[in-house]
Formats: C-alpha cells, sequence, structure tokens
C-alpha cells in the first residue's frame, strides 16, 4: 500500500511504496546533521541529532505534485545528493551523484501516515544507528543490525545493477538530475559544521 509523502506545507506531494524499501536507519553524522541545519529545520532530527532514513529503490517513489518546487543541494562536489522542497525546506530524499545506483535515502520527516504505520512496513525507527560517534547525546551503536542493513542495501543496488536502471523521480531517462545541485563551499560547510572536504 502506498503511502503518501508532503512537504510541510502542502505544496509537494507523493507516494512511497515501502515494499522498494532496503531497511530503516538513522543516521547521526555530521553531514546530515549540517544539511539540517542548512534547511533551518531544527524539527526534523531527534534529540541527538540523528535523521530518520528509510533506504530504499527510487523505483517506490512517485512524485504528483509540485514538481516545480523540488530543489538539490551538495554539501561539497563529489558529496551526495540532497532533495527538498524549496517552499518549506522540507528534506524528500538522498541520492548516489550517480543514477545507475539504485538508491534513495528517504528522510521519513515526509512521510503523511502515523509512526505506527510506518514502524509497520520498515521497522522501529533506531533499528539501525550510523555514525553513532558523530551523535551529541549518547546513542547505541548496533552493530549486528548495521552490518544486516549494509548487506540489504548492497545487495538490492547490485540486483538492480543486472537489469536496467529503475526511474527514479529525480533523475531522468538519460541520468540527468532533475535539478543541478547547490554545491557549497568551504566556507558554508564549515560555518554548518559539516565535514571538510
Amino acid at each position: 500500500m502506498p503511502i503518501p509523502i508532503r512537504c510541510t506545507c502542502g505544496a509537494v506531494r507523493g507516494t512511497v511504496e515501502l515494499e522498494h524499501a532496503y531497511t530503516r536507519g538513522v543516521c547521526y553524522c555530521n553531514d546530515c546533521q549540517a544539511y539540517q541545519r542548512f534547511l533551518g529545520r531544527a524539527d526534523v532530527p531527534d534529540a541527538c541529532g540523528g535523521t530518520d532514513i528509510v533506504p530504499m529503490s527510487p523505483a517506490g517513489v512517485r512524485m504528483t505534485q509540485g514538481l516545480d518546487r523540488v530543489a538539490c543541494v551538495a554539501l561539497s562536489p563529489n558529496g551526495i545528493r540532497r532533495w527538498y522542497a524549496d517552499c518549506c525546506k522540507t528534506p524528500l530524499g538522498n541520492t548516489r551523484r550517480d543514477p545507475n545506483i539504485a538508491y534513495v535515502g528517504m528522510v521519513t520527516a515526509c512521510f503523511d501516515a502515523a509512526p505506527a504505520t510506518i514502524d509497520a512496513a520498515v521497522g522501529p525507527r533506531g533499528r539501525i544507528v550510523l555514525n553513532a560517534a558523530s551523535a551529541t547525546g549518547k546513542v547505541s551503536a548496533t552493530p549486528l543490525a548495521f552490518f544486516l542493513g549494509g548487506v540489504s542495501i548492497v545487495r538490492h543496488i547490485l540486483a538492480a545493477k543486472l537489469g536496467e536502471r529503475p526511474p527514479s523521480p529525480f533523475f531522468d531517462a538519460a541520468g540527468t538530475p532533475l535539478r543541478a545541485p547547490r554545491v557549497l563551499d568551504a566556507d558554508e560547510r564549515a560555518a554548518l559544521g559539516a565535514n571538510p572536504v
């Protein structure tokens, strides 16, 4: 069953099919925290700076409204592409630079569903903890779950490599990004507390 997604103001809408999900994790890395500061969305990370993400195939994401409001930023020239709604700065998802990699980390802040619905589809929040050392408070690492989650992601990406590139709302059929990313310079990165390049 598709789960609706929407930005905070409702201008950007769509759905995710969570049967395309690879796993679920909370990332505490400095760059994810810097990204939320870039957006000015202190309401998205948890109390320790973690962002709840569902890694999945981009084939499971549909944008049905407001595609013209979707923007992209990269914290460095070689950094991942971070997609958001520029109308209200709601984070949507993170993709690799290479459109042939079947991966998008959807940020659950844009999921328009009850937490119990998301938990039932992809497991509870915090099942996998990523980059615990960068958390702003005490969080428990999940080494086995982290390993198994990583295996699941790699397995799905490799399986997708054997077939045609899955469609993505963030890249066109030729692999060109929907929006050219704004790439932050070193001073902007430093001001946000991102990792140095």
